[in-house]
């Protein structure tokens, strides 16, 4: 009896070691520099569900705001498509080691244009539902061949993309912003959206990205497809990602908002993609 206690005691505690040493000799995954951009009529509120998933894995996450967006005041007429790379390429400046450089909507032009101009900063290119350009094209270049996006369409006779040229600014007809953006979200979620609505700049919207291959093209890049989007449809999203020749694609069963319907999932695949 007290050989058998002896034994199943050298077990007990031979068990218990090697779990301590299997613990201590776990690889934990090294926390990787997030920069999260978002899009036009957005501000960087709506990374705040995924943004918090992130660093709860212990990644730093950087949050961009666009200037004329959030809280940021400038007037839209002196914006352009170089402002807003300007203000990324400044963040990622004052970040140690390489990004992950996440783009939303809009979003994927500026990343384009970041990584354009330091790609050796670069570790990684998400789009995320978002624009992805090839050399010479504007948002709207790409906008105009997008049969599927409800923007360029009409409710009873009146336009759901409203143009000011004469304070160069864009809107959304106020009672299709939820039903554009964010048709299945929580009720929530789509308040948030409309509460935090502003008019979007209009000119960076026409500015060309000038891309080449030993710059741009060097960068890895990712493309998370939403496929119930009707701000970038998903027939332009395959179109955009197959002139891109982009390898590694995801998708989210989501609106053009996944970030407020599904942040979780969102944050899943991400840190995914960091890996």
């Amino acid at each position: 009896m007290k050989k058998m206690m002896l034994i199943l005691f050298v077990v007990a505690t031979a068990t218990i070691m090697f779990s301590s040493c299997s613990k201590k000799n776990e690889i934990k995954p090294t926390p990787k520099n997030y920069v999260l951009v978002h899009g036009a009529w957005q501000a960087p509120y709506v990374w705040d569900a995924v943004k918090t998933t992130l660093i709860s894995k212990g990644n730093n996450v950087t949050v961009v705001e666009l200037p004329g967006h959030g809280s940021d005041q400038t007037v839209p007429s002196t914006l352009t498509l170089n402002s807003y790379r300007d203000k990324v390429l400044g963040t990622i400046s004052n970040i140690n080691g390489k990004v992950i450089l996440v783009g939303h909507s809009l979003g994927g032009m500026i990343i384009s244009a970041v990584a354009e101009q330091n790609p050796s900063k670069i570790e990684k290119l998400v789009y995320l539902s978002a624009y992805m350009p090839t050399s010479g094209q504007s948002l709207l270049d790409l906008a105009l061949t997008d049969a599927g996006s409800s923007l360029g369409g009409s409710i009873k006779g009146q336009k759901i993309l409203i143009e000011n040229n004469a304070v160069g600014i864009l809107d959304v007809l106020h009672d299709q912003i939820t039903n554009v953006f964010i048709q299945d979200g929580s009720t929530q979620a789509q308040n948030l959206v409309l509460q935090n609505y502003r008019s979007e700049p209009l000119i960076p919207f026409t500015n060309p990205v000038t891309l080449t291959v030993a710059n741009f093209g060097s960068v890895e890049k990712v493309y998370i497809k939403t496929l119930q989007d009707r701000v970038v449809s998903p027939v332009l999203q395959d179109r955009m990602i197959a002139a891109s020749n982009v390898k590694t694609v995801y998708q989210l069963n989501t609106s053009h908002s996944s970030f407020l319907v599904k942040p979780d999932s969102l944050a899943i695949l991400l840190t995914k993609i960091g890996q």
